[in-house]
């Protein structure tokens, strides 16, 4: 179970090198647009695209490492007010709850990852990019955000709630006390 948990952190820590490669690449796309149109005077034509879409692909691959480092929107101040074994239960059924609504976000990016594929969509600009390619980090990053819910919620079983929240709920009931 533990080498499962380790192996898919691993492809999502190398999916969050993915994104940062990417969002590299946008500030050069930016970069090398800036210098042909206001240096070169030419226009532009594949630049602006390209951004927008690694953009949003790294946002999209990233997310599992940030579910790995806890840096999701997570409301926790039911869990702060709750002993260790209902925390966990809370936990659980919150990254259940989440892996859920990802699972159906994944189902909505195959949905329209095969219909771009198979309709052979494309860009309505120039460039003409197919659609299906910047609709594939979605898909896989959604896929991999559920596989990635799945080993958290392994190493929460097997670990139990954080103990980082301890440091927290101390904090919170000194100023529940003082007030």
């Amino acid at each position: 179970m533990r080498s499962f948990i380790a192996a898919v952190s691993a492809v999502s820590r190398l999916l969050a090198l993915v994104a940062g490669v990417l969002l590299v690449s946008a500030i050069l796309s930016v970069t090398q647009m800036v210098f042909v149109r206001y240096v070169l005077v030419q226009s532009t034509v594949w630049q602006t695209e390209y951004t927008i879409y690694s953009i949003v692909a790294a946002t999209f691959l990233g997310a599992p490492w940030v579910l790995i480092e806890r840096g999701h929107v997570n409301v926790d101040l039911l869990q702060m007010l709750v002993g260790p074994r209902m925390r966990l239960v809370l936990q659980m059924l919150s990254g259940l709850a989440s892996m859920v609504f990802v699972g159906l976000l994944a189902y909505a990016a195959w949905y329209h990852f095969e219909e771009a594929w198979v309709a052979g969509w494309t860009t309505e600009t120039v460039w003409a990019l197919p659609l299906w390619i910047p609709v594939l980090p979605m898909l896989v990053g959604m896929v991999w955000l559920v596989v990635q819910y799945i080993a958290e919620l392994m190493r929460l079983w097997l670990d139990g709630p954080d103990t980082a929240l301890g440091a927290q709920e101390a904090l919170f009931s000194d100023t529940v006390k003082g007030a």
